[in-house]
């Protein structure tokens, strides 16, 4: 009789062997993808890069401008707060010392209290005296009806400058959420711009960050006082002296780092360039692009003249300071510094002379 042996059974039964079998495969296919020779993401081309890392730079940009306008009105709101807990600690102490006042016109009551009127004027060794002393005795109670409608003012008046230290209280910690969450924004679309410039090599990153080809390098003439120009642009054509002293600012600063958020004197974005070059004027400019083209008189882009503003992209998200020439100074992003660029570089929205 032939032996009958027991079927030697798998650990893995037949459904659990299937799926062990489809996890080793995807294995293996996520193991060739990191070796670069299964389904890894297409190279993308320098062309690609740029278009995303602009991309990428446009909306940090956004995020930025919000964030110097959320910056600027919870700094209102930090100042109105603590000027309305100044005025309230102050009443807090006109109120102690009403309270004071009007303690000792209680204590005085109380001393002098239990006769009648009519009897002490009765016991009264001098009627007349005692007469003059109910007279002040009613005068003083006029004076406690006095300060006691003053204190209950006071409490009014403390109590309002607490509601109101409530709502502004309300009010900066909105603004501080809206900081932290285009913080956040733009510090992950500059992370995302930089991993896919660091995939590059050096010299494509180069011509990807070169801002259109004119980078600040091209070749430029002495003003004599510490400005440099493109061949071509006439600093003299500034429509003012004011004007001119932003240019000449603007020019002074080429090189300076970007720095989101930043208003100099040695790091910049582009709307704090804006700020600082005016300001160095004698002119006081809003923080952000959307608040600046706002600030003075719309121009058109044939009109253009040294020191006028020009921004750039549907949401007015950059802005730049023209010099002539077809030409403009501004803080770009992060991958470069302030430099000299065409204003055809970027979509052109709009222009504002400024003085």
């Amino acid at each position: 009789m032939a032996a009958h042996r027991k079927p030697r059974h798998s650990p893995l039964g037949g459904n659990t062997a299937r799926t062990a079998a489809t996890l080793a495969l995807a294995g293996a296919a996520t193991a060739t993808a990191f070796d670069g020779t299964g389904h890894a993401e297409p190279q993308l081309a320098p062309s690609e890069v740029k278009a995303k890392v602009d991309k990428l730079y446009e909306e940090a940009e956004v995020a930025t401008e919000k964030y110097n306008g959320a910056k600027e009105k919870a700094d209102t709101a930090q100042r109105r707060l603590a000027s309305l807990q100044d005025e309230a600690a102050r009443r807090e102490d006109r109120l102690d010392s009403a309270r004071d006042s009007l303690g000792s016109i209680a204590a005085a009551q109380y001393r002098s209290g239990g006769l009648t009127p009519a009897l002490q004027l009765a016991l009264s060794d001098d009627p007349d005296q005692f007469l003059a002393g109910t007279a002040f005795a009613e005068r003083a109670g006029d004076r406690q009806s006095v300060a006691v409608a003053r204190v209950r003012k006071q409490l009014r008046e403390i109590e309002q400058l607490r509601g109101a230290a409530r709502v502004e209280l309300a009010s900066l910690r909105s603004r501080q959420a809206e900081l932290k969450r285009n913080k956040e924004t733009i510090t992950e679309k500059l992370g995302a711009a930089r991993q896919l410039l660091d995939h590059l090599p050096p010299a494509e990153r180069a011509r990807v960050t070169a801002d259109g080809g004119a980078s600040g390098h091209a070749s430029r003439a002495d003003l004599g006082d510490g400005r440099t120009a493109l061949p071509g642009a006439d600093p003299a054509a500034a429509p003012g002296s004011r004007a001119a002293a932003a240019v000449a600012y603007a020019y002074q600063k080429l090189g300076s780092p970007y720095v989101w958020g930043a208003t100099g004197p040695h790091a910049f974005d582009c709307s704090g360039l804006i700020q600082a070059a005016y300001r160095s004027a004698g002119v006081s400019l809003p923080r952000t692009t959307y608040a600046q083209i706002g600030a003075g008189q719309r121009v058109s882009r044939s009109q253009l003249l040294p020191g006028d503003l020009v921004f750039f992209y549907s949401g007015i998200s950059h802005v730049g300071i023209y010099v002539g020439s077809g030409q403009m100074i501004h803080a770009p992003n992060s991958s470069a510094p302030v430099r000299l660029a065409p204003i055809d570089q970027m979509p052109f929205a709009g222009a504002t002379r400024v003085a």
